[in-house]
């Protein structure tokens, strides 16, 4: 990307990712935040006119492993991404255009309508404060307030308003509550997306022996992997998120859930930062602590 400004714009008001050190610069870029996207993903489609725009314009179906690389990459770019994350929040407005049509109730909708494209980025804060509990250990309340403060930032990124957010916690959850109450169902896309009888194509990433090996070994590996996505989008969804959608969760299953955490707690962070951390967050890392030696 050119280092000059785009023009008529000044860069000292582009939105700034939230800061190294805090508590989404710890949370993003760790592996285990993979565990915690698809309950995200399935909250967000739970929203009648978000899951109708992704079931009409996505091509979650056919190029599954792509369209996750590119939300990554994209949610990478946000907290870590520095100058370029105001670029990607352009990107991602410009691209969210031209996606409407009418959901399952019969509505219009547009993917740039306030109201639709909040949920989308609200549903993060949910998820990261449940996540964290059985993957990290319970957030603070001060780490609350700062995580909160900080996805305010990276909404204003995506170029959100301020108007169109809660600005503060204590007006989160009447809002969070309120869209759960009245909007949440099992869409199409939520289906889905916890099912485990649905064909999925294999990845098609990667040096090509592995790529040949995966799609010979695809029918034995897909079922318990599709049995795992199941378990953990359900599982690290918030309760009341859960039950508004109508996803059953057991006492075992929670059981379990909290064996799998318990080990994931305890291994994540002995392994060497290579693997602990994902690539976007391991080359800030490294950036922030060289000027920091400086």
């Amino acid at each position: 990307m050119s280092s000059e400004a785009p023009r008529g714009r000044d860069r000292k008001r582009e939105p700034e990712p939230p800061p190294p050190g805090g508590v989404l610069w710890s949370l993003a870029g760790d592996v285990r935040a993979l565990l915690m996207l698809p309950a995200a993903l399935t909250l967000q489609v739970a929203r009648p006119a978000v899951g109708a725009g992704v079931d009409d314009h996505s091509v979650f179906r056919t190029d599954p492993w792509g369209r996750g690389e590119r939300s990554l990459r994209s949610l990478q770019l946000w907290v870590y991404g520095g100058e370029e994350a105001a670029e990607e929040g352009r990107r991602l407005r410009k691209l969210h255009r031209t996606i409407q049509g009418t959901d399952a109730r019969g509505r219009r909708y547009h993917a740039l309508s306030p109201a639709n494209y909040a949920w989308v980025h609200a549903t993060g804060f949910p998820i990261y404060r449940h996540g964290t509990r059985y993957l990290v250990r319970p957030l603070t309340e001060a780490q609350e307030q700062a995580l909160y403060r900080e996805w305010l930032q990276v909404g204003r990124i995506l170029g959100i308003n301020d108007r169109d957010m809660p600005q503060s916690i204590e007006e989160f959850w009447p809002y969070y509550r309120k869209v759960l109450a009245d909007e949440i169902e099992a869409t199409v896309v939520v289906e889905e997306l916890v099912a485990t009888d649905r064909p999925v194509p294999p990845p098609d990433r990667g040096p090509w022996p592995v790529r040949l090996l995966v799609k010979a070994l695809w029918p034995v590996l897909f079922p318990p992997l599709a049995r795992f996505r199941r378990f953990v989008t359900i599982g690290l969804m918030p309760p009341d998120a859960r039950e508004a959608i109508g996803l059953e969760w057991t006492d075992a299953q929670e059981r379990k859930l909290r064996r799998f955490c318990d080990v994931v707690r305890a291994v994540v962070p002995v392994l060497p930062e290579r693997l602990r951390y994902l690539p976007y967050a391991r080359r800030a890392r490294a950036a922030h602590r060289m000027r920091s030696t400086r």
